[in-house]
């Protein structure tokens, strides 16, 4: 088995793949769900939502309980291993488990037929029903509101400074180091700032799964 578990490749794309063998053999064998029943896209965009946040969220709790509280505690010399190899490569999936899940979220808002009262917060009725009596879509639509701040944190603001602050890619050879500092330390208060964010934002998400 060392063959397999040592290649990373292998592992992450076998078990996607029998996760999605679980899914068609439950949802169209015992569930008598076919590919184009709304409930198939809802359980298949909602495992998907989930696997891409647990890759983002995971990401910007390892670099502020990780990596930003352990940096001081790494000599100098060894610190570019940190910031030129491991940093850049959590960015990569740090910013595409953002996107994935905001683009999985919206889709499965949509097939639920929520997407725009939950983005309005109950403003915009159900089908002419009367407007801020759904509390579940007021509180799915907060949730989803702190997940777009936070992608928008995420791909407008912490990314593009750590490219300054780390010199990604050699995009700001010459940047000077204050400059290269100051970027550093935005890139660290919205990150923070998404911390902050996440645990209220999940409460909605799963409260509004749970509580209604």
């Amino acid at each position: 088995m060392a063959w397999f578990l040592g290649n990373l490749r292998y592992v992450a794309w076998t078990s996607v793949a029998i996760a999605s063998l679980f899914l068609i053999f439950f949802a169209m064998g015992v569930g008598s769900w076919g590919f184009d029943t709304q409930a198939f896209w809802e359980a298949a965009l909602r495992w998907l939502h989930v696997l891409t946040a647990i890759m983002w969220i995971g990401h910007l709790y390892y670099f502020n309980f990780t990596q930003i509280p352990n940096m001081p505690k790494i000599p100098d010399e060894q610190k570019p291993a940190v910031t030129k190899v491991i940093a850049p490569a959590a960015l990569f999936w740090f910013r595409w488990g953002a996107m994935a899940t905001l683009v999985t979220g919206v889709s499965l808002a949509f097939n639920q037929g929520y997407l725009l009262q939950a983005y309005t917060l109950g403003a915009v009725p159900f089908d002419g029903g009367v407007p801020f009596t759904d509390n579940k879509v007021i509180l799915i639509g907060i949730g989803m509101w702190l997940a777009t701040i936070m992608w928008f944190n995420v791909w407008f603001i912490i990314w593009p400074n750590q490219q300054k602050a780390l010199n990604i890619d050699n995009k700001y050879p010459t940047l000077e180091a204050s400059a290269k500092a100051a970027a550093g330390k935005t890139a660290m208060l919205f990150s923070r700032t998404n911390t902050f964010l996440s645990a209220p934002m999940l409460v909605a998400m799963t409260g509004a799964s749970t509580l209604f």
